[in-house]
């Protein structure tokens, strides 16, 4: 094959990230491969309540899918940022925004430095940005006669993972001319030539199913790059120590009770709640560390978020998740790359999941090697590029926790106090945060092509959390223009907020009518 056109691609495995990359692969290379997708008839995705980026509208739009037909089909809502409850110090008033816009004139001056010294007592998101206005009412990112996938407001979605993998796959199948394989795969059949190249996959029975490139999407079992190869995961858990879930669906006490836009993460004991709104229920579930709580504690906090939420005492039984935080040692080995799950997997928080398929289904695509003898290369650039996201992702996630001042130790536990220790906190974060004392995070911090989190987003982490630090205005920075920026994010705050319709109106006007084409 060293020289022969790759022709067949073979994904293991669907759910979200198998059909992600089949569609993606699909559209792009249309008559070039032929993408075939196998997955067993007996093994269910995980499906709880997904959290998107901006960035899957781009992605949606690539591989031909409707947006209208999207949000229908997954009982998708809006999402336009995260809202942050008792992270910082646990108190009623503790709360803050990350939106999806940048900060009004970011970049173009100082914000930080004038915002500190004569408006620090205006929450930094509020100040610089119209959208945590639009959050706090909710309002939805678009009005009626936006064009599909165009905004006003920044916006990803939240949807239902398993609803989102069926809909993928009937787009791939119908439209993109993936072949579907629904079988059992029993093991590897190897290259004859000793190269440790996967030849094809041995199915219960559909016979061989031979290929050039194999694409694992497993989720955290990984068939292929984990159990055949021994692709080692590389543990987070000194890190990030969440390694459990409980996830529940909720119903709403009303049908026509607000959808809100934003994913909210209320902080716990010893760890955080997810509370997802889609238009028929919420997505909530409690994600802590097992050696700071346990999973009857974990269930009564689950319990009593819900009843305090909601007024609702009659739920549902949670579904257990349990995961090992961490990453690949390599994600493309030999003729096999893994994505999704099956390359690893860290605490929800920020919705980083989604998009991390997202930016491997797109990177594959784009590098997709002609034949095997590039394919080596291809795949060293593939690895670099996405060990380096994982780390960044992983800081970024810590940063979170390193700021929070919470103790907890009336309830027993140490978890806050222990994510603040020295030891648990990777060494580029710790010198991020000491230059951070001094000056803003900027463009500058963050020079790779491989970026995943803006220097922006830092700095509504940073400023959210309140973080103890001076950003001195330099020479060049203009606060009289800082205060314009900051009166424009107030004129749009004024403007959009009886302009825009609210989250359910705008659904339920979509599911009628659709969005008109750009």
């Amino acid at each position: 094959m060293d020289s022969s056109l790759l022709q067949q691609i073979v994904i293991v495995g669907g759910g979200s990230a198998g059909w992600l990359t089949a569609g993606v692969l699909a559209a792009d290379h249309a008559g070039a491969v032929q993408v075939t997708l196998i997955e067993s008839p007996d093994v269910a995705p995980i499906g709880v309540g997904e959290g998107t980026w901006p960035s899957m509208r781009d992605t949606l739009r690539r591989i031909g899918v409707l947006e209208s037909d999207f949000l229908r089909a997954c009982d998708a809502a809006f999402k336009q940022g995260s809202r942050f409850d008792g992270w910082v110090d646990g108190s009623p008033a503790d709360h803050y925004y990350h939106p999806f816009v940048l900060p009004q004139g970011f970049g173009e001056t100082d914000l930080v430095a004038h915002w500190q010294s004569s408006h620090a007592g205006i929450p930094f998101a509020d100040l610089v940005s119209f959208q945590p206005h639009l959050c706090a009412r909710g309002r939805a990112p678009k009005q009626a006669a936006t064009p599909q996938f165009a905004a006003v407001a920044n916006y990803g979605y939240h949807l239902d993972a398993g609803k989102f993998g069926s809909f993928l796959k009937a787009h791939c199948i119908e439209k993109l001319g993936v072949r579907y394989v629904c079988d059992h795969v029993l093991g590897v059949h190897s290259h004859s030539d000793g190269s440790g190249d996967i030849a094809a996959l041995r199915t219960a029975s559909q016979g061989p199913l031979a290929g050039d490139l194999f694409i694992d999407c497993t989720g955290m079992k990984s068939m292929l790059l984990g159990q055949h190869y021994g692709v080692p995961l590389l543990s987070q858990q000194h890190v990030l120590f969440n390694d459990s879930a409980l996830a529940v669906q909720v119903p709403y006490p009303q049908p026509d009770a607000p959808i809100a836009s934003v994913t909210a993460a209320t902080a716990q004991r010893a760890g955080w709640i997810w509370d997802i709104g889609l238009p028929t229920r919420r997505g909530i579930g409690h994600v802590y560390s097992s050696a700071h709580c346990s999973d009857d504690q974990a269930d009564t906090a689950l319990r009593a978020y819900i009843v305090a939420s909601s007024g609702q005492a009659d739920i549902p039984t949670p579904r257990k998740i349990t995961f090992s935080p961490g990453y690949r040692e390599r994600f493309w080995h030999r003729n096999c790359v893994a994505v999704g799950l099956s390359s690893g997997f860290i605490e929800p928080l920020e919705a980083s999941a989604l998009a991390l398929v997202e930016m491997a289904a797109i990177a594959i695509s784009d590098d997709l090697p002609a034949n095997r003898a590039t394919m080596a290369i291809v795949a060293r650039r593939f690895n670099a590029d996405f060990t380096y996201r994982w780390e960044r992702v992983i800081e970024f996630l810590k940063l979170h926790y390193v700021l929070s001042r919470r103790s907890d130790k009336e309830a027993g536990s140490d978890f806050w106090r222990d994510h603040r220790q020295a030891a648990s906190i990777p060494e580029r974060l710790q010198e991020l945060l000491q230059l951070w004392r001094h000056r803003a995070p900027a463009r500058s911090d963050f020079r790779s092509t491989a970026e995943v989190f803006p220097a922006a987003s830092y700095q509504y982490i940073l400023y959210g959390m309140g973080f103890e630090g001076s950003a001195r205005a330099r020479g060049k920075d203009n606060g009289e223009l800082a205060d314009q920026y900051f009166h424009e994010a107030a004129t749009l705050t004024a403007r959009m907020l009886p302009a825009l319709p609210d989250n359910r109106s705008l659904l339920a006007h979509i599911a009628r009518h659709g969005l008109p084409s750009i």
